[in-house]
């Protein structure tokens, strides 16, 4: 068995190309998967560089140094957090502990509405089976209400990691966006230099990456402005709540979207039960949903909606199992990522060849 193993290795890795492309990738995949909590404030950095080094190039072509730009794009993405923290968390915390408030009044009413369907529709609905579905539902949720509670406490903790990474952060942005370069070569001199198929396939994905991230940013915000201005004129209750939930929904593909309607729909009954102003509410978010994945989306993110949905499902189910947010949030650039390796691959024809030269 080792020996089929071993002709196996030597047909299949017989370019040493190829052995530097599967060996970068298993360590790139052995630090994730092993050292992934603790580097969590260099990815998060990361993100924010990528997203952030497209400005600092921009004012480049006017001339302006390196370190000049970046100061100036971190003053103004600073600015940003800031306001953002200060103006807009607050707001949204509040809407939050209000729903929390109202949340049993909102599960009482959403029983009493579905308690009455079997009396509505005797033939297709049965009451034992809704009476069931209820009483889960209604255990499940003050289950995970404790849970709610207790991590709220259990964060208060992390008050004093949470500082150390708002200022470890940034630092690490500044370096990364200011000594882009340096930092690269000095990353490079350490690779082998059998790694054609290696530059590649990061030539492929790194153009790929940064478009994700500020595509994916720029999709959160058009929804999520869409969504709140949408609920405030209509006078639905948690606007900014809501809209933050929404706009966050969108880095699930598919089933963040779904899973999001549950809230606003919940509510939107709550407030209105089933009328004329209900049902304008769910039009209008269907209209954003539907806008959102049939026209911003592929102008976005074109490459990628090139995927079936069945690959970027089966993405983020596996990559999100790994990696928890971060899988989730990277499941299609991980997903094409594959996708290029597949592609720079040789065929079985290229590698015969390649063993008939030696």
């Amino acid at each position: 068995m080792f020996r089929q193993l071993t002709n196996w290795y030597q047909h299949r890795f017989a370019d040493p190309n190829l052995s530097t492309l599967f060996l970068l990738l298993l360590a790139a995949f052995s630090v994730f998967y092993f050292f992934g909590n603790i580097l969590a404030p260099l990815f998060v950095a990361l993100v924010l560089a990528y997203l952030l080094d497209w400005p600092v190039n921009y004012l480049m072509r006017f001339k302006i140094n390196r370190t000049i730009a970046t100061f100036i794009v971190m003053s103004i993405f600073l600015l940003i957090a800031i306001f953002g923290f200060l103006g807009v968390l607050p707001i949204v915390f509040k809407q939050g502990s209000s729903l929390l408030r109202d949340l049993p009044a909102i599960f009482n009413q959403v029983q009493v509405y579905v308690l009455t369907l079997p009396s509505q529709y005797p033939e297709a609905i049965d009451l034992l089976m809704i009476t069931h579905i209820v009483e889960n539902l209604r255990s499940y949720l003050l289950e995970r209400g404790g849970f709610l509670l207790s991590h709220s406490f259990a964060s208060l903790l992390n008050i004093a990691a949470l500082i150390v990474y708002a200022i470890l952060v940034p630092l690490l942005m500044i370096f990364m966006l200011k000594d882009k370069t340096i930092l690269i070569n000095s990353f490079v001199q350490f690779l082998p230099r059998n790694r054609k198929l290696a530059d590649q396939v990061w030539i492929e994905m790194n153009g790929q990456i940064m478009n994700y991230i500020r595509g994916k940013v720029i999709e959160i915000l058009i929804v999520g402005v869409a969504t709140y201005f949408t609920f405030f004129f209509m006078d639905l209750r948690y606007p900014a709540l809501l809209a933050v939930l929404v706009g966050l929904s969108v880095l699930i593909p598919y089933v963040g979207a779904a899973a999001v309607t549950v809230p606003v729909a919940a509510v939107a009954l709550f407030q209105w039960g089933i009328s004329a102003d209900f049902a304008y509410l769910i039009v209008a978010y269907i209209t954003i949903q539907a806008i959102d994945g049939n026209i911003i989306v592929p102008i976005l993110f074109s490459e990628a909606v090139n995927l079936h949905p069945v690959v970027i499902l089966m993405s983020v189910l596996i990559f999100g199992g790994l990696w928890g947010f971060w899988g989730v949030f990277f499941a299609i650039p991980l997903a094409t990522l594959v996708k290029a390796v597949l592609n720079a691959w040789p065929s079985r024809e290229q590698l015969e060849l390649l063993e008939e030269s030696n």
